[in-house]
C-alpha cells in the first residue's frame, strides 16, 4: 500500500477468476475507488490491501458460487469461461444475485467488414457464411451465443464488455502468438516466426491498466446497464510495426513466412487458423468513442502502446517460468533450420 487512505464506499464486488491479464489491474483500481473486493481464483493470492480478499476456489463450482452469493454483492465481474450450456444453466443465478452483472465478452465477436469497428458492427455469428466455423465452439462464437443467452433473459441488469487485444505483465501477443513464445524466444535469442500475410494489417492492443480504468468506471453506472461496450484504445498499427517494437525493446528476431507454414508451426488446429483468418487478418481499428462517453475517460488518458510494453517487458523478472510451448518451439526451430539450408 502507498499509504493513502481509501474511505470504502460501502459496495461490495465479486470479481470471479480475477487474477489475469486485466483482473491483476482491476482488482486494485476497485478498491481505489472504495469497493470491497472479493476475488475468487485458483492461484494461491495474497492481498495486502484493507478492501481485497482472495479466495481460493473453483468459480465453476456451482456449491461454491451458491455460497458465495449469500454474501449479496452489488457487482459481479465475471472472467470465467463457461461452455455455452454451462453459461445458460447459470446465468439467471448470478443476474438474480446482484444489482450489475458484467459479463466478459470479446472485440472477436465482431466481423471484419467494418473499419472502424463501433458497438453496432455486426457479429461474426449472425454474418458469417463458413458453415464449418459456425459449427464450432470457436472463442468468438460462443462468448457471442453467450451474449445472447444474457440479452434473452427477463433482467436488465447486466452490461457486456468487449476487450479488444490487451496485454499486461506476463501476456503479451504478436498475431497469434503469445508470450511463452514470441518473448520467451526473443529473450533467449530465438528466431519467431510470424505470418508475412499479417505484417500489414492493422491491429489494436490496449494495455491492461487501461482496459480496468474502463471497466471500473462502468461498474453501477445507470448508462451501461443493458449495454455492450468495446475496452479499447483507438491507437492501431499494423503487426509488422508491432513486430519492430519488440525488436527494438527486447531484440525480437522475426520471420515472416506463409501462412501454411506459420499454421503448420502453431499445430494446424481449425482454432488457430480460425484466429488468425477471422481475427487477426481483420483490419481492427476500433472507434471508442462509446465508452469514453459513459466513462468521461479521454483518449489521451491512454497509455501509448510502445511506452506500454517498455512498461510492462521492463517489469518481466529475469527467471520467469513460462507456460510449456515446447511443441511450437519444436516446429520453430525446425522451420528455422531449413530456412537456413
Amino acid at each position: 500500500m502507498n499509504g493513502t487512505e481509501i474511505k470504502p464506499n460501502g459496495r461490495k464486488v465479486l470479481v470471479l477468476g480475477g487474477t489475469g491479464a486485466m483482473g491483476v489491474y482491476l482488482v486494485p483500481e476497485l478498491a481505489s475507488m472504495g469497493y470491497e473486493v472479493r476475488v475468487v481464483s485458483l492461484d494461491n493470492a495474497v492481498s495486502d490491501h484493507p478492501l481485497i480478499d482472495y479466495v481460493t476456489a473453483n468459480g465453476k463450482d456451482d456449491g461454491f458460487l451458491a455460497e458465495i452469493l449469500n454474501e449479496k454483492f452489488d457487482a459481479i465481474v465475471d472472467f470465467m469461461l463457461y461452455g455455452t450450456e454451462q453459461f445458460k444453466a447459470r446465468c439467471n443465478l448470478l443476474l438474480q444475485n446482484t444489482a450489475h452483472y458484467m459479463f466478459l465478452s470479446t472485440y472477436r465477436v465482431y466481423s471484419g467488414g467494418d473499419v472502424p469497428i463501433t458497438e453496432n458492427t455486426p457479429r461474426l455469428l449472425d454474418v458469417s457464411t463458413d458453415r464449418d466455423f459456425l459449427a464450432t465452439e470457436d472463442y468468438s462464437l460462443f462468448k457471442a451465443r453467450q451474449e445472447d443467452i444474457l440479452r434473452s433473459s427477463k433482467s436488465g441488469n447486466w452490461t457486456i464488455v468487449r476487450p479488444a487485444i490487451t496485454y499486461s505483465k506476463r501476456r503479451f501477443q504478436l498475431v497469434t502468438l503469445e508470450a511463452p513464445v514470441a518473448v520467451a524466444r526473443a529473450m533467449r535469442g530465438l528466431p519467431v516466426m510470424v505470418p508475412k500475410e499479417a505484417l500489414a494489417v492493422q491491429a489494436t492492443m490496449s494495455w491492461a491498466g487501461d482496459a480496468a480504468r474502463m471497466f471500473s468506471r462502468l461498474i453501477l453506472n445507470p448508462s451501461a446497464y443493458g449495454e455492450h461496450f468495446t475496452l479499447s484504445t483507438a491507437e492501431h498499427h499494423t503487426w509488422g510495426e508491432i513486430a519492430e517494437y519488440y525488436k527494438e525493446i527486447i531484440g525480437l528476431n522475426y520471420v515472416p513466412v506463409d501462412t501454411e507454414d506459420y499454421l503448420n508451426i502453431m499445430g494446424g488446429s481449425p482454432g488457430a487458423r480460425y484466429q488468425l483468418a477471422y481475427d487477426r487478418l481483420f483490419q481492427r481499428i476500433v472507434d471508442n468513442s462509446k465508452i469514453l462517453r459513459a466513462t468521461g475517460l479521454k483518449q489521451q488518458d491512454f497509455m501509448p502502446l510502445r511506452q506500454g510494453l517498455v512498461k510492462e517487458l521492463a517489469a518481466l523478472p529475469k527467471d520467469t517460468v513460462w507456460p510449456d510451448a515446447g511443441a511450437v518451439w519444436e516446429r520453430m526451430d525446425a522451420c528455422a533450420r531449413t530456412n537456413k539450408a
